[in-house]
């Protein structure tokens, strides 16, 4: 393992832990995601095992496969990457296996458990930090990586603001950011408004009121295009560039009477407005140097 710098994380071997400030809201995050790392439900075999590990990883390329020209992971062999968030550690081990100086935070103690034992399955080498920690809280000195990359977690912490922050001061002037955040009037939220809201006889409540309350942990949030521009613009980003993604979640898989309306209506939607409407918002960005 590489030598980290003065000042850096402790090496995974110590494994540190920087447990949050108490949160209402952050603890239920935390304790939703401690119950089932994100993915880790598509996989039937022994949990820890190689097959557990191979259908989580088959499950989530199948169905993201943009993922790996969003992160070009090989892009950053011998590079300091950060990824906060890493969940099962399916991408996690990406950036191992492309032989980055990779180190790791993630909310969970489920998270963890999953990488070590992932590392450990595959005979990986380790990386230069895994701890739990908090995202609005980064336990790493300023200007320490070339790439800090969070896919699908930023929205699930309750200040996201603070949290783009927080990845941004920890990297280096001229270094980037890779993260994936919900789109709050992408397809997905609109099927969750009507299922949740209209179907329910209350179509007062707004796309927020569901994203927080009926999609994934509690206080889930989308941002629209100009809020993210809105959060960024302090932060000292250049070459700011904003894509969307399609998944099955913004389509309609079921197709039997009456789902396949439904299909029919979200097939066309997306045929008109390309990804316009996606769930998925890549966000890249390079820290002024």
């Amino acid at each position: 393992m590489a030598d980290a710098p003065a000042g850096a994380a402790r090496p995974a071997a110590a494994a540190a832990s920087s447990q949050p400030a108490a949160d209402p809201l952050k603890e239920q995050v935390r304790s939703f995601w401690n119950r089932e790392s994100c993915d880790t439900d598509q996989a039937q075999a022994e949990k820890f095992s190689r097959a557990y590990f191979e259908q989580i990883e088959q499950w989530r390329y199948g169905d993201q496969p943009f993922i790996h020209s969003f992160a070009q992971f090989t892009r950053y062999h011998g590079q300091r990457v950060l990824e906060v968030g890493f969940g099962a550690g399916t991408d996690f081990i990406q950036w191992l296996r492309a032989g980055a100086r990779v180190s790791g935070i993630d909310l969970t103690e489920e998270a963890l458990a999953n990488v070590r034992h992932r590392i450990a399955v595959y005979g990986l080498p380790p990386p230069e930090s895994l701890q739990v920690a908090d995202a609005e809280n980064l336990p790493f000195p300023s200007n320490t990586f070339d790439l800090g990359y969070s896919w699908g977690v930023l929205h699930h912490t309750p200040d996201t603001r603070k949290a783009l922050a927080e990845l941004v001061r920890v990297v280096r002037p001229g270094g980037e950011i890779k993260v994936m955040l919900y789109n709050r009037r992408g397809l997905y939220a609109w099927k969750m408004w009507v299922k949740h809201a209209l179907l329910k006889g209350r179509p007062w409540k707004s796309l927020r009121w569901v994203l927080a309350n009926h999609v994934e942990s509690p206080g889930t949030q989308g941002f629209t295009d100009r809020e993210l521009r809105r959060m960024l613009a302090p932060l000292g980003l250049t070459d700011i560039r904003m894509e969307r993604f399609i998944t099955n979640n913004d389509r309609v898989v079921r197709r039997r009477f009456p789902y396949w309306l439904g299909g029919l209506a979200a097939d066309t939607l997306l045929a008109l407005t390309g990804r316009r409407l996606g769930w998925f918002r890549g966000l890249t960005a390079r820290k002024s140097g």
